[in-house]
C-alpha cells in the first residue's frame, strides 16, 4: 500500500486516489530561458520515477508537467540575445527534451505551455475579482488579496503576521498589502502582451500553474510536485488562488524534492559551482547521473560532487557485471517474488529509491553466486534484476557495451586520460598476446600485459572456462 509524505500535513499518509484506479499528477516544469541545470535534472528524474512506479502499481496515470515560456527572465534574456522570445523558448524547450531523453526520462502525458493558456488565466483572474479575492492596483496590475484567504500559509507553515514587508517581498505601493501577489501585469514597452479586461498585459507566474493544472486535471486532483524551493511562495499562492476561485480543495498530496548542493555548498553561479545537465553529461554517462540522483531519497538534500558520481559509476558497474553472460528472459520469466515484494515495499514507502537500489544489489549478489551453477535460475534472477531496475529507468543497456564503454566521457582537454585511453581493438590484441604468453608459460609477460592494461583503465577478468572478459574501470 503506497504511502506518501504530504508536505501539506507534514506526515506520511496512505495514498488514496480521488477516483479509484486513476491518478492525476502535476509537476511544475522549467522556465525555458537557459539550459537545464542539475537541480532540474533531479526534478525530471524523481517525478519520472514516480510516474513509472504509479503505472507499475496499476494506476491509470495522467502526468502533466508545464513549460513556463513567458517570464521576466525570458524577456530579459531574449533582449540580451537580440532574438525573439519564441526563438529563445523553442530553442531551450528542444534542449530540455534532449536532456530528458539522455537521462531516460519519459515524456509527460501533457506538457502545456503558459502562452497557450492565457485565456484560461484571464478567466481564472476574472473569477477571483468577481469573488473579491483580487483587485486592480493603483498601477493597473491585478493583485491577489492574501488576507481574504484565511488559511494562507498552510503549506509552508508561514503566517502573514510573521512576514514583514521587505523581508520576503518587494515593497510595492500599488498593493493593498505588501504580501499581495500579482496575477496580471500591465504591458510595458517592447514586451509581449495579450488583451484582457484590464488592458494589454501578461500573466504573473503563480496564476499560470493554477490555470494549466486545473484545465488539464480538473479543479481538484491527486498529486502536485516540484522542487522544495517552490513551496513558498509559488505553491502557497497556487493553493490560495485555485481554492478561492473554484471553492474546492486544490490538491490532496504535495510532494517536494530536496535541494541539490555542490560539494556541500548551495549551488550558485556566483560561487562558480553551477552545472548544467549538458556539462555533467559531457563528463559522465547519462545512466550514471540518473543512478546518482536515485541513490538519495527524493526529499533529502542531494550532494553533487565528482566523488559521488564516481561512486555511482562503480555501483552501476557492479550491477551490469552481474548481468553479464546471462541470457535475457525479461519478457518470458515472472519476477522472483521475494525481491519483487521487497522492492515494492521500499517504493511504497514514499518512493524510497535508496532501499529499492539496495534490493537490486542483494539480487545481483545472488545472481553472481548462481551463475555457472544453475543457468535457469540465473536467467530468472537476471530477468528480475532488469525488470525491477527498469522501474527506476536503469540497467536497460547491453551489459557488455556498458562495461566496455566505461562510465566517464573523455574530453578534448583530458590529455592524460586521452593519451592513456586504449581502443577496443588494442585491448583484444593484448588479450590474445596474454593468452599466447600463458600458453608459452611466460607468466611474467602475461602479468605485465594485465598490469599495463590496468594502468590504462582496462580490467581483465578470467573465467573458469579459460576465456577472458574485460571492462573499463
Amino acid at each position: 500500500m503506497l504511502k506518501l509524505y504530504n508536505t501539506l500535513t507534514r506526515s506520511k499518509e496512505t495514498f488514496t486516489p480521488r477516483v479509484a484506479g486513476k491518478v492525476g499528477l502535476y509537476v511544475c516544469g522549467m522556465t525555458v530561458y537557459d539550459y537545464c541545470h542539475i537541480g532540474h535534472a533531479r526534478v525530471m528524474v524523481v517525478f519520472d520515477t514516480v510516474a513509472r512506479y504509479l503505472r507499475h502499481s496499476g494506476y491509470e496515470l495522467t502526468y502533466v508537467r508545464n513549460v513556463t515560456d513567458i517570464d521576466d527572465k525570458i524577456i530579459q534574456r531574449a533582449n540580451e540575445n537580440g532574438e525573439t522570445i519564441t526563438a529563445l523558448t523553442e530553442r531551450f524547450i528542444t534542449a530540455m527534451h534532449d536532456d530528458e531523453r539522455a537521462l531516460s526520462v519519459l515524456p509527460p502525458d501533457r506538457e502545456p505551455k503558459a502562452t497557450e493558456a492565457i485565456s484560461d488565466m484571464i478567466a481564472l483572474i476574472t473569477t477571483l475579482i468577481n469573488k473579491s479575492y483580487a483587485y486592480v492596483g493603483s498601477n493597473g496590475d491585478v493583485f491577489y488579496s492574501v488576507t481574504k484567504f484565511p488559511t494562507y500559509g498552510q503549506l509552508s507553515g508561514k503566517h502573514l503576521d510573521d512576514l514583514q514587508a521587505g523581508e520576503r517581498v518587494d515593497i510595492d505601493h500599488a498593493k493593498q498589502n505588501p504580501m499581495d501577489f500579482v496575477l496580471w501585469k500591465m504591458a510595458k514597452a517592447n514586451e509581449p502582451a495579450w488583451e484582457s479586461p484590464w488592458g494589454l498585459g501578461r500573466p504573473g507566474w503563480h496564476i499560470e500553474c493554477s490555470a494549466m493544472s486545473t484545465c488539464c486535471l480538473g479543479n481538484h486532483f491527486d498529486i502536485h510536485g516540484g522542487g522544495m524551493d517552490l513551496q513558498f511562495p509559488h505553491h502557497e499562492n497556487e493553493i490560495a488562488q485555485s481554492e478561492a476561485a473554484t471553492g474546492e480543495k486544490y490538491v490532496n498530496y504535495w510532494m517536494h524534492n530536496g535541494f541539490v548542493r555542490v560539494n556541500e555548498e548551495k549551488m550558485s553561479k556566483s560561487l562558480g559551482n553551477f552545472f548544467t545537465v549538458r556539462e555533467v553529461l559531457a563528463r559522465y554517462r547519462p545512466e550514471v547521473i540518473r543512478f546518482f540522483i536515485l541513490s538519495s531519497h527524493y526529499r533529502s538534500a542531494l550532494n553533487y560532487s565528482d566523488e559521488q558520481l564516481d561512486d555511482a559509476g562503480v555501483a552501476l558497474t557492479r550491477l551490469y557485471t552481474a548481468l553479464r553472460d546471462v541470457a535475457s528472459t525479461a519478457n518470458t520469466q515472472p519476477f522472483e517474488e521475494e525481491y519483487k515484494n521487497r522492492f515494492e515495499q521500499a517504493m511504497d514507502d514514499d518512493f524510497n529509491t535508496p532501499v529499492a537500489v539496495a534490493v537490486l544489489f542483494d539480487l545481483a549478489r545472488e545472481l553472481n553466486k548462481t551463475k555457472g551453477h544453475d543457468e535457469t535460475k540465473a536467467e530468472h534472477l537476471a530477468a528480475t534484476l532488469r525488470g525491477l531496475a527498469g522501474l527506476l529507468g536503469i540497467l536497460q543497456d547491453d551489459p557488455e557495451l556498458f562495461l566496455k564503454a566505461g562510465v566517464m566521457v573523455l574530453q578534448a582537454d583530458d590529455l592524460d586520460l586521452r593519451s592513456s585511453h586504449v581502443s577496443d581493438d588494442v585491448v583484444a590484441q593484448q588479450i590474445q598476446a596474454r593468452l599466447d604468453a600463458k600458453k608459452a608459460k611466460d607468466w611474467a609477460m602475461a602479468d605485465k600485459i594485465r598490469q599495463d592494461l590496468a594502468a590504462q583503465g582496462v580490467i581483465l577478468e578470467d573465467s573458469p572456462d579459460g576465456t577472458t572478459r574485460w571492462r573499463r574501470e
